[in-house]
């Protein structure tokens, strides 16, 4: 049996409780006040947001994901290196919330509450394999998760720093960002350096075999 869709609802409501959250978070008095200026039937509310302000706050973030991966598809991704394919992926999602940073503020904070620790990690899992399926990536092996753990660390610690941000157009954020990245990829050619030297080393497990059997 389809699950009933209530993608419609949940924009109206979300888009009526945006002026609110700032002052009153994502809690259920928010969403119930959202509601009646969209006219919801409460029974439609209770199923499209059966936990609340909770689910509430999942919608907003859910929204800016949906509009992140609109605007990387209409981008030139393909035309630019991957370091700045990432870069430009962090920033969109990151911009996409500039006119409502309070309301991502209160996210942020409620989620990082250890009992929404798995709303919160699938919600950062989806955005960062969004970025990496944008900036082209296929992989399917172990690169897969390393790659969006990674990614996962810089836009996690670079969320924060924009959270925090006063500077003129975020630029203390964008420098962190540009820092983070180029640390990443310094990492990613040690890595691919040593790879190239393991190979050519002997194996070691061969050499202990040759050793063991002689004299």
């Amino acid at each position: 049996m389809q699950k009933p869709d209530y993608a419609k609802e949940t924009e109206a409501i979300l888009s009526a409780a945006l002026p609110d959250i700032p002052f009153d978070g994502f809690t259920d008095a928010t969403l119930k006040l959202a509601a009646e200026k969209a006219g919801i039937d409460p029974m439609q509310v209770k199923l499209a947001f059966p936990r609340g302000g909770l689910d509430l706050a999942v919608a907003f973030i859910k929204a800016g994901n949906a509009q992140m991966k609109a605007d990387l598809d209409r981008a030139a991704l393909s035309d630019m290196k991957i370091r700045d394919r990432i870069t430009y992926c962090v920033r969109t999602r990151l911009e996409i919330d500039t006119a409502h940073k309070e309301a991502a503020r209160r996210a942020f904070n409620l989620l990082a509450l250890p009992p929404h620790a798995v709303d919160a990690t699938k919600l950062l899992s989806a955005t960062v394999d969004a970025m990496w399926r944008a900036a082209g990536d296929t992989s399917t092996d172990g690169n897969f998760y390393s790659k969006r753990a990674i990614l996962a660390a810089v836009y996690g610690a670079t969320r924060l720093v924009w959270l925090n941000d006063d500077s003129e157009n975020h630029d203390k954020t964008w420098a962190f960002l540009d820092n983070r990245i180029a640390n990443v990829m310094e990492f990613e050619k040690a890595k691919a350096k040593w790879r190239d030297v393991k190979e050519k080393l002997p194996d070691p497990l061969a050499l202990l075999s040759r050793l063991r059997y002689r004299g």
